[in-house]
């Protein structure tokens, strides 16, 4: 999730925890300790895939940050000037708020390495969007509150209650979209197929679904509202362009972190060929954020040579008013309001969607 949710949870569990011995004062410590995980990304790796898939590693770690929140609570039982509050309620507050900011991360499709340093790819059960103001309002709107008046606890506990109940609605929509999206996976052959179901952009009524099957990729928006089965527009995801890239260690890196969500494009610079890769899961279909030049060729008959630096390559294009419209019209359930291809161009487009 974003910083300020990250900081508004950790401001109300620190509230809840230590509300009555620090006062407002666990606010303020609890959302300093909550942003703590997110200082990694001051960390230059000096390489664009590096950067990107080493975040949300060693300092999302539930065995570093267990080990982390101990240290501090030691330390705040013996010099911390309010020297009656006991090393249990110290561990409760700092591994409370340490350990749930990576598991709230994990609940986006970024994902993150909640086991690190082991190597299993980071975990991701994409519940929410990155930036999700349903979750995030009723922790800000307690914590205003909760600083003007001494019911701190009080205020605190009801934000985590409201926000909690929220992330439960959102499972519970993912599972509905899932259990609606397994008979057209099965129609079309498509039931063991790695697929991804994740919350549209700001919202939890509006479900993107992203399906891969060899050089395929289809793309469906399901709202909870929708009267009719779900979609799936396919696209191609260029494969061959880089069938002798394959082995790559920043590809291979970069289908590690996404689960292999990749798609390849080349483009022309110069006298020059070169590769860019796609991570198609974050953003939206057309406006995709995370995009990386591997390697260049003089021409289509020569083999790829990496760069010895890899780069993000910047996004040309931005979710505008109309998109953000259409979207909200389409998880209303207008189902000709928006397909999930309609920003895609159209080299990438196999078949025209219905809407």
């Amino acid at each position: 999730m974003d910083s300020m949710t990250q900081a508004a949870l950790g401001a109300a569990i620190g509230g809840a925890v230590l509300g009555r011995r620090l006062g407002r004062k666990a606010i303020l410590l609890g959302a300093i300790v909550g942003t703590l995980p997110d200082l990694d990304v001051v960390i230059d790796y000096g390489d664009a895939v590096a950067n990107v898939t080493q975040h949300r590693g060693f300092s999302h770690s539930l065995f570093v940050l267990a080990g982390l929140g101990t240290l501090l609570a030691l330390l705040s039982a013996r010099f911390a000037p309010a020297r009656d509050i006991p090393l249990r309620h110290w561990l409760l507050f700092f591994l409370l708020i340490l350990l749930t900011h990576p598991v709230l991360d994990a609940l986006t499709t970024y994902g993150t390495q909640l086991f690190w340093p082991m190597t299993s790819p980071p975990v991701a059960w994409p519940t929410v969007f990155i930036i999700d103001p349903l979750y995030t309002l009723p922790l800000l709107i307690a914590l205003v509150w909760a600083l003007f008046d001494r019911k701190v606890v009080y205020r605190c506990g009801w934000a985590l209650g409201l926000s909690s109940l929220y992330l439960v609605f959102a499972l519970g929509a993912k599972v509905s979209v899932e259990q609606r999206l397994a008979p057209v996976l099965a129609a079309q052959g498509l039931e063991s197929a790695p697929r991804l179901v994740q919350p549209a952009p700001f919202t939890t009524l509006l479900w993107r679904v992203s399906v891969m099957e060899g050089d395929r990729h289809y793309e469906s928006l399901v709202s909870l509202f929708d009267q009719n089965p779900p979609q799936l527009e396919a696209m191609t995801r260029q494969t061959q362009l880089a069938e002798d890239f394959q082995q790559d260690a920043r590809i291979q890196r970069l289908k590690w972190f996404t689960g292999d969500f990749l798609r390849y494009d080349s483009h022309e610079s110069g006298d020059q060929e070169t590769l860019q890769v796609t991570d198609v899961r974050l953003g939206f279909p057309g406006f995709y954020p995370f995009t990386y030049q591997l390697a260049t060729r003089s021409d289509a008959n020569s083999q790829w040579q990496a760069v010895d630096v890899s780069f993000q390559v910047s996004s040309e294009r931005g979710l505008s008013g109309e998109t953000f419209k259409r979207l909200g019209l389409r998880a209303l359930g207008n189902e000709q309001a928006l397909c999930a291809s309609a920003f895609v161009e159209p080299r990438w487009k196999l078949a025209s969607p219905a809407c």
